[in-house]
């Protein structure tokens, strides 16, 4: 640990003592935008416009998939859980490999590039296993693209913002969604439902983020930091897990049992369907869900790099428990747009908390496979959950399937007050 982290982070330290809640929310309302790096902007400007491409789709793809298609419910599921799944390899892969090289914007572009071109191409699917061939190929995009941007993130920012640095462009991801959201909502009506033709306007702002990537996107290394001072990583098939803090390879493990709950939010727009919302309306109600997202990020990683990540991410986990069961039980159609709004800072308070975690809890020259780790876990648990409360909502109902995964997260976050950080003192709070 360096001499002035300790300070920074130390709760008996002078800057703990004296952060006075009235204090501490002035802090959060500045938020100190300004001050982040360019790549940091760049990217989150990266991901609004690629995000804004995904979300004229996403919200629609349940739909179409069951209306157009014909499929089943549960094929929704193995869909979805197979388009996250097999990104996952992918990540651990391309993480490692932006390490051994000490290049990331490569493998950037390409993992941008796929999905901008492939994701498009939805419109011409004539049945769900065409759908999943495509979600295939543009989940290995996602796959190749997301632990070298992560570390890109990091290399850039300052230790004492990188909750507010992965807060920001995870609510540049959610402001885009809120855009792509609205834009399918509208595409929707003025297309009379025809969710192909939908489905083809989704090119236009991926092309328009790749450009972005393309041109102001720098590759660079962290500041105090020079290219020979990483030691040499070993092989992809036998790198040192040893090496990883322990608290890390904890933290992982725990994630992936919270995880295993985070299917995927298909099933709660079909929830949101059966309580009486319009197919019109259900796009609408994503970009309220990703209002809450964007606001809420902001504020839980400025939050994180006050009072510790795991804290923030506990009370990310536990509302999480509570909005599920919520789903169980609710089923009006106020009580979806109450519950999709609050569900909202759940993400706030977890997406970019866990990434700046990740980050503080390994070396430098481990980031881009620590994240390829983190996302690993996400992904491979990505598809047993959706198969899971698929199969448990096709048995035994959706309150069923939807209080189980309530359960289990609140498990987790018991388990999650176990971990400490060696490499920060706020973790230990």
């Amino acid at each position: 640990m360096k001499g002035n982290d300790k300070q920074r982070f130390d709760p008996g330290s002078a800057t703990v003592q004296n952060n006075s809640p009235a204090r501490q929310f002035r802090a959060l309302s500045a938020l100190r935008l300004s001050s982040l790096p360019r790549n940091v902007i760049a990217l989150g400007l990266v991901s609004l416009f690629n995000d804004a491409s995904s979300e004229i789709i996403y919200p629609l793809l349940p739909l179409f998939i069951t209306s157009t298609l014909g499929a089943s419910v549960a094929a929704v599921g193995l869909i979805e859980g197979v388009a996250e799944s097999t990104s996952s390899l992918l990540k651990l892969f391309a993480g490692w490999l932006s390490d051994r090289l000490g290049h990331r914007k490569l493998l950037v572009v390409a993992g941008y590039g796929t999905a901008s071109l492939i994701r498009p191409l939805l419109a011409l699917a004539a049945s769900a296993w065409q759908v999943l061939g495509l979600r295939f190929i543009d989940r290995i995009g996602k796959g190749i693209r997301s632990s070298p941007r992560d570390a890109m993130i990091a290399d850039a920012a300052r230790e004492d913002q990188r909750g507010l640095a992965f807060g920001f462009h995870r609510a540049m991801d959610h402001t885009g969604a809120i855009v792509g959201s609205l834009a399918g909502a509208w595409l929707a009506l003025i297309f009379a439902g025809d969710y192909r033709r939908v489905f083809w306007m989704a090119a236009i702002p991926a092309l328009a983020g790749l450009l972005i990537l393309i041109l102001a996107v720098r590759e660079q290394r962290e500041p105090d930091e020079i290219a020979d001072a990483a030691p040499e990583m070993p092989p992809l098939a036998g790198f040192h897990r040893a090496a990883f803090n322990p608290e890390f390879k904890k933290f992982l493990g725990i994630l992936a049992l919270f995880t295993l709950t985070c299917s995927s939010d298909a099933f709660l727009l079909l929830r949101a369907q059966q309580s009486g919302i319009s197919a019109a309306m259900i796009p609408l109600l994503w970009a309220l869900l990703h209002v809450t997202k964007a606001l809420s990020s902001l504020v839980g990683g400025g939050l994180s790099d006050r009072l510790g990540r795991r804290p923030v991410i506990i009370s990310g986990w536990m509302l999480y428990a509570a909005i599920y069961c919520g789903f169980a039980f609710c089923d009006t159609s106020a009580a979806m747009w109450t519950l999709f709004a609050i569900y909202g800072f759940y993400f706030g308070l977890t997406e970019g908390v866990e990434k700046a975690m990740v980050t503080d809890l390994v070396a430098r020259e481990q980031r881009g496979t620590a994240f390829g780790l983190y996302h690993l876990v996400i992904g491979i648990t990505a598809l047993p959950a959706s198969l899971i409360l698929g199969l448990l909502w096709q048995s035994f109902g959706a309150e069923t399937a939807l209080l189980s995964s309530a359960v289990v997260s609140l498990i987790a976050a018991g388990l999650l007050m176990t971990v400490r950080s060696e490499q920060s003192g706020s973790f230990g709070r």
